[in-house]
């Protein structure tokens, strides 16, 4: 299974990266703006990234069904190995809108609940995330460098807390939760790169105490998974997508250690 995992990734990863030259052609001109149902906002890049992960899974893994935040009814559900594709196009419209740089393609495969592998493509910082089960755990750099990442392990005890938090969608229960972990320092950011940053040691835990989505956490998880921390709920269970009807995760924590 490594081996076959670790031929997917590559492909995998090359789809991400075509995704995100779409989104880049958009991002470099004017562009217009929707307001989906749920009063997200939805561009162009949406769609053109869409349409191209969309394309080359099909040809990748025809069998195989896919879940798009751009396409939730044309999902059939997982096969009958309890696998499927999930795709975030792109993640971070807002930030995308706002031109701050920190937005993500995401794309996710899904065994039996479980992301056991996982892409993040930061196309306007050129940079890559990449992981899968029993392959490990890699990021990309601007000049095209793979290099293995890993967790930084729990802080020492006389440490402040790294502590990521989200730009665009403030908690009113962050602030309780802070004061219960001790000294920190919280940096907001954009996207599924809050997880990536802990999965390669540079912040130590993320509590996202607000809504997110299946397709907005299940390539970044299989990254912080595979480099050594953790993705759980608040109760300690692990975040689950085993039930892929129900779109909205419960809230969670992601961990730069394990218990």
């Amino acid at each position: 299974m490594p081996a076959s995992l670790a031929v997917l990734l590559d492909a995998v990863e090359r789809i991400a990266q075509q995704a995100g030259e779409a989104i880049m052609r958009v991002y470099a001109r004017e562009f217009s703006v929707e307001v989906k149902e749920d009063d997200s906002p939805l561009t162009e890049a949406d769609k053109a990234a869409h349409e191209v992960i969309v394309e080359a899974l099909k040809a990748l893994s025809g069998a195989i069904p896919i879940l798009s935040e751009e396409d939730i009814a044309g999902f059939p559900g997982p096969d009958d190995k309890g696998r499927y594709w999930l795709v975030d196009p792109l993640d971070g419209t807002k930030e995308f809108i706002k031109r701050n740089d920190e937005f993500t393609v995401n794309i996710a495969l899904i065994e039996h609940g479980k992301p056991v592998l996982g892409v993040v493509v930061a196309p306007a910082l050129k940079l890559t995330y990449l992981a899968a089960q029993g392959v490990g755990a890699f990021k990309i750099d601007a000049n095209g460098k793979r290099t293995p990442i890993r967790a930084a392990g729990r802080p020492a005890a006389d440490a402040r807390w790294r502590v990521m938090g989200s730009r665009s969608h403030a908690s009113p229960d962050l602030a309780a939760w802070l004061d219960t972990l001790g000294e920190h320092d919280l940096v907001p950011m954009g996207s599924s790169l809050k997880f990536c940053l802990i999965a390669e040691g540079r912040a130590d835990v993320y509590p996202r105490l607000g809504p997110t989505c299946l397709w907005d956490t299940g390539a970044a998880q299989a990254v912080v998974e595979q480099a050594g921390g953790r993705v759980e709920t608040l109760s300690g269970e692990a975040l689950s997508y085993a039930t892929p009807e129900r779109h909205l995760n419960p809230h969670f924590v992601v961990w730069g250690h394990q218990p």
